[in-house]
């Protein structure tokens, strides 16, 4: 089985740290959030990767290389202009269409759910083209807990909003994925929309996972300090 990364964006959220490197490269707790990611992967019997580059490609490509540092194996696909989320992935049908189905990650997020799980459940809907890993809102600020006659109860600092569900960056596919693909534009806004309106896609939800999407300067400090706490030995 094979995985796609995404790993063309800007990040310009994350500036300065993403005006001289890719998102992907930067670390935490020491090891880019791409190697992370292959890392993960990896574990889940993954070695074979297509990496979608853009923005700083150089850096990515002279960074992981072939993969065998990481013991997997990469292939690369190169956007020369900004095509969006589904573009970048149109470009990389030559290389997964043969697939049964694959694995398609956001460059941005770090995990431990098990992809696996999604593909075992898309194998048994051979109506769905696609599946969107679903993880629960994580709440920004801590909470407060009324008693009924005013007093406060106790307090909960940011947490998960289980009735609420985003989509966590992790995508199993079909390689009939590809007759939606646009030349230009995203899987978020164009893609997964008209696949749910023909009953072609799924969600399947983890809710006893790490989940984090490094977007900003604050995720990656919260991250860093979830990880360090998650695991006993980082680099």
């Amino acid at each position: 089985m094979k995985a796609a990364i995404l790993a063309g964006g800007y990040g310009k959220r994350l500036r300065p740290l993403t005006e001289n490197k890719p998102k992907p490269l930067i670390e935490v707790c020491g090891k880019p959030i791409i190697e992370w990611q292959i890392m993960w992967l990896k574990k889940h019997g993954v070695r074979e990767l297509v990496i979608l580059t853009g923005y700083a490609k150089e850096k990515i490509i002279g960074y992981l290389g072939s993969g065998s540092k990481l013991d997997v194996s990469i292939v690369y696909t190169v956007e020369e202009e900004p095509a969006g989320t589904a573009g970048a992935l149109k470009r990389a049908e030559s290389v997964l269409k043969r697939e049964d189905i694959f694995i398609v990650v956001n460059g941005d997020i770090i995990t431990s759910l098990n992809p696996l799980e999604m593909v075992k459940d898309l194998e048994t809907h051979g109506d769905a083209i696609a599946e969107i890993a679903l993880v629960p809102l994580r709440c920004p600020y801590g909470i407060v807990k009324l008693r009924d006659n005013g007093f406060i109860m106790s307090f909960e600092e940011k947490p998960l909003i289980k009735t609420l569900l985003i989509n966590a960056g992790v995508y199993v596919m079909r390689p009939e994925i590809f007759r939606y693909l646009p030349e230009k534009g995203d899987l978020e806004k164009l893609v997964f929309p008209k696949l749910a309106s023909d009953s072609r896609l799924r969600g399947y939800i983890y809710y006893d996972c790490y989940w984090r999407a490094i977007d900003t300067i604050k995720d990656l400090h919260e991250a860093e300090v979830e990880i360090r706490r998650l695991f006993s030995s980082v680099s």
